[in-house]
């Protein structure tokens, strides 16, 4: 016991100091002037951002399988000394091509990490014997990375004006060859091919889960299948191994969805929200600070995630219309006082997220869990990217406040589904149901 509370220690605080360090870039609130004070056209740059998104759609999955194949923790470690080496290209060749570069090499920093990272958690949280701990800690992990940001946006303006530029890509470069490190302090342990699974008599029907089950149930330890092809060791066996169960198993493949729209739209519109603002009619230097009040609610929604596995599928269908009309409501209202509305959006999109990830995990099976994970952030980027082009076009014809609100509908769209029993199970399976069983 007293091993497994050790262990569990190491992981979190592991986890947490990453998440923190990765979001610690002061750049992020000051690229798009950088861009623009090097001489970019607002056509130039939201061309990089394309070029952002398609560099990590091409490179989740396969990155995914190489995880699956070899090591989780050293594609963690090689994850942030890529994105370092964009920022460097930024910070010391100011220019179209080097930013492009620099968006692809970013690109493939958050491809090595996404799906890795959540696999390795769960595993190692599976090893010890604490898989029920999975949303709380990944929960927390995404708050540490929000108050990442959250100093970032503090830092970045005395940063900047001390050393300008070239000071603040130093410091954020500084900040990802810190999460290398810390990478490599992350425990791993890795089920072989040659593992054996000691069964002691035939596996029972599994009976319905009582009432009261966790949103994230714990999913048993996982072991390869010998008699199955896709738990074959190698790259390309894992990825057609990952692709494979996502397309055999309905409810993989539905946890992958609603992973890739409740976290595709609100991620998306996160990159508006400074326009938003401005349409308020605040002076510019009162932007950062509207833009706080919507990281304060992510930190709420990170925090609040083991309250929230206790909810159930209404429940959950719940906590997406209500953040879907706070979205809308805030958007509309056009004063300050309707980012109060947006923070408790981003609040509870964010709990939805961190609760839609953790049942995804527990309904992986096999060894291709980061391989499936990575699945789920390719359709993300796809969906970010339609996201992008219609709040672009709707922006440009009806304003931004009206984007948001239209953006608020697939969420109204998926609570209704689910409140008039939208999800394949039936009346009489409803008792394993929970918030996080999002289908």
């Amino acid at each position: 016991m007293i091993l497994t509370i050790a262990g569990g220690r190491r992981l979190a605080t592991t986890l947490y100091a990453y998440a923190f360090l990765t979001d610690l870039v002061l750049l992020y609130p000051v690229y798009a002037l950088l861009f623009a004070d090097s001489g970019l056209s607002v056509g130039q740059i939201s061309s990089l951002f394309v070029i952002w998104s398609v560099a990590g759609i091409a490179l989740d999955v396969p990155s995914g399988a190489w995880a699956d194949a070899t090591s989780r923790r050293l594609l963690l470690c090689l994850a942030p000394l890529c994105t370092a080496a964009g920022f460097a290209l930024w910070t010391f060749v100011p220019s179209y091509p080097a930013f492009a570069l620099g968006f692809v090499l970013w690109g493939a920093g958050g491809a090595l990490a996404s799906g890795a990272l959540e696999a390795l958690v769960f595993d190692e949280l599976d090893h010890l014997g604490l898989a029920q701990r999975y949303a709380r800690t990944i929960g927390r992990a995404r708050t540490a990375g929000t108050v990442g940001v959250l100093a970032s946006i503090l830092l970045a303006g005395p940063v900047l004006g001390y050393g300008g530029y070239p000071a603040v890509g130093l410091a954020s470069v500084v900040a990802c060859l810190l999460a290398a490190a810390v990478a490599t302090r992350f425990p791993e342990h890795r089920a072989t091919a040659t593992d054996t699974l000691i069964v002691a008599a035939p596996a029972a029907p599994a009976a319905p889960a009582a009432p009261a089950a966790p949103a994230a149930p714990v999913a048993p330890t996982q072991h390869r299948d010998p008699a199955d092809p896709a738990d074959e060791p190698g790259w390309w066996q894992g990825l057609r191994g990952g692709l494979a169960e996502a397309r055999r198993d309905r409810r993989v493949r539905a946890g992958v969805l609603l992973v890739a729209v409740v976290t595709a739209t609100w991620g998306a519109l996160e990159e508006y929200t400074p326009l938003l603002a401005r349409d308020t009619g605040v002076a510019l230097t009162t932007v950062p600070l509207l833009l706080l009040l919507l990281a304060v609610g992510q930190v709420l929604g990170g925090l609040l995630a083991p309250a929230g596995e206790r909810l159930r599928v209404r429940g959950y269908a719940l906590l997406l219309a209500g953040s879907a009309a706070a979205l809308a409501s805030g958007a509309l209202l056009r004063h300050p006082a309707g980012f109060v509305l947006l923070a408790g959006a981003f609040c509870g999109f964010q709990l939805a997220s961190v609760l839609a990830d953790a049942r995804l995990q527990a309904r992986i099976s096999g060894t291709r869990r980061a391989t499936i994970t990575s699945l789920a952030g390719m359709a993300t980027e796809l969906i970010t990217i339609a996201v992008y082009i219609g709040f672009g076009v709707v922006a440009t014809a009806s304003g931004n406040g009206v984007a948001f609100a239209l953006a608020a509908l697939p969420y109204a769209l998926i609570a209704l589904l689910m409140l008039r029993g939208g999800r394949p199970t039936s009346r009489r399976s409803r008792p394993e149901a929970s918030a996080s069983s999002v289908v």
